[in-house]
């Protein structure tokens, strides 16, 4: 369920029209509903605190996914813990209020000055996805006479998610480790003097629509634990990652979280362990929408209709990286026929392509439409090529919206840019 519906002939967010944003705020735009943030991260908790087995595991949102400092705000507020794969989202998490013992510091790549930063901060978890990167950690913590607690990610050889380029699990993954070797590194860890190992994670991909191979994933790392207890080593902590899809418009129904978390009881079952789990977009992409406006409508002689927006592939990338599929509403409807449109922006690349093909209402100029399901993946991926600035975010709760993020001008973008005295 998402917040966003048409009342009196135009499509609102909670109580405030998409109209009366775009007037205030210009477009294009993304705008979040605070009430549907608030529910699925509800949803969720209760679906998973539903079997003892899976106790009261910790929900450590994914920040990539959507990392406004506000929206992390509203889901700290929830409980939520933050999942994070850099030094700035962690900052982003601490600046959002989320507890450093409720933040899991991922991602294959940490460096020097990232790790030592985490260990300071005091995180709760750094999940190891390498033997250098252990290494690394364990010198660094012994410069610092500290024992950071630490997982292990394992890589399960199981392929999922809604696009190759989401899919993280198959052994041929830049993630994690082996089984195998994850059973070794586990042992090195403890070891250690400088190290604390708890447990272990397993991340798989992105909008996963079948329990399946998560199923699958979740046995090995049962069994994986069950290994390292019968070694002697001590093994407290279970992250299961994330990946759950979401119900995007016009696209299959995905497992709902109730379902998720009986499959994941059924499987842990007899497994005196604390959990965790990383979901990103199952809480925030249906919370957003991204608001632009119609420049105007090319009708080709040949019969090919463009529609031609405001918004473009730098302010949601994921029709162009992913081919992903997001819904368009205009958002004052008028009814009658629907016409095949392509949907473009305005950048100089032909993958500046929202869809192709697409049945839509008349659309003319100065029209507004939303993508729908664009709170995840959306901003955060937005970058300023051919120098167009990045967009506004807009927060709404009830009546009230506030911008939680500006629009920059012209001006501060070229102040970024520095010429070398030479060329002065």
């Amino acid at each position: 369920m998402n917040h966003f519906e048409v009342r009196e002939g135009e499509l609102h967010c909670e109580d405030v029209p998409l109209s009366a944003i775009a007037a205030a705020v210009g477009t294009p735009v993304y705008v979040y509903s605070t009430a549907t943030l608030e529910r699925h991260f509800t949803v969720l908790r209760q679906a998973l605190r539903g079997h003892n087995v899976l106790g009261d595991p910790l929900i450590a949102y994914a920040v990539k996914a959507n990392s406004n400092v506000a929206v992390l705000r509203v889901l700290a507020r929830q409980g939520a813990g933050a999942d994070t794969v850099s030094e700035g989202e962690i900052r982003r998490a601490l600046a959002a209020g989320v507890p450093p013992e409720r933040i899991v510091f991922s991602g294959v790549g940490k460096t020097a000055q990232e790790l030592a930063f985490a260990i300071d901060t005091g995180v709760a978890e750094i999940n190891i996805e390498s033997e250098p990167e252990l290494d690394l950690l364990a010198q660094i913590a012994a410069g610092k006479g500290a024992r950071p607690t630490i997982a292990i990610r394992v890589n399960p050889d199981v392929s999922a998610g809604g696009h190759s380029k989401i899919s993280t699990g198959k052994a041929d993954s830049k993630f994690g480790v082996s089984l195998a070797e994850a059973e070794r590194l586990y042992a090195k860890a403890a070891a250690s003097p400088h190290l604390n190992p708890v447990g272990v994670t397993c991340h798989i991909g992105s909008q996963i629509t079948d329990l399946a191979p998560l199923e699958a994933a979740f046995a090995k790392m049962r069994a994986l634990v069950e290994r390292l207890r019968a070694q002697g080593l001590t093994v407290e902590r279970l992250d299961l990652g994330g990946g759950l899809g979401v119900p995007y418009f016009n696209m299959p129904e995905p497992p709902s979280p109730t379902d998720y978390a009986a499959m994941a009881a059924r499987v842990m079952t007899g497994l005196d362990i604390q959990f965790a789990f990383e979901p990103g977009r199952l809480l925030t992409a249906n919370a957003g929408v991204l608001l632009a406006s119609v420049i105007h409508r090319h009708d080709r002689p040949e019969g090919r209709r463009f529609v031609v927006l405001d918004a473009a592939m730098n302010d949601l990338l994921r029709p162009a990286m992913y081919e992903a599929y997001h819904d368009i509403r205009p958002v004052r409807p008028r009814g009658g026929p629907e016409q095949l449109c392509d949907v473009v922006g305005p950048i100089c690349e032909t993958g500046d392509t929202f869809t192709r093909d697409r049945m839509l209402p008349d659309l003319e100029a100065g029209d507004l439409v939303a993508f729908m399901s664009a709170g995840a993946y959306g901003a955060a991926m937005a970058s300023e090529y051919n120098t167009r600035p990045l967009i506004p975010e807009v927060l709404v709760s009830g009546d009230r919206f506030a911008v939680i993020r500006e629009r920059p001008s012209y001006e501060a973008m070229l102040e970024r840019d520095k010429v070398p005295a030479w060329l002065a």
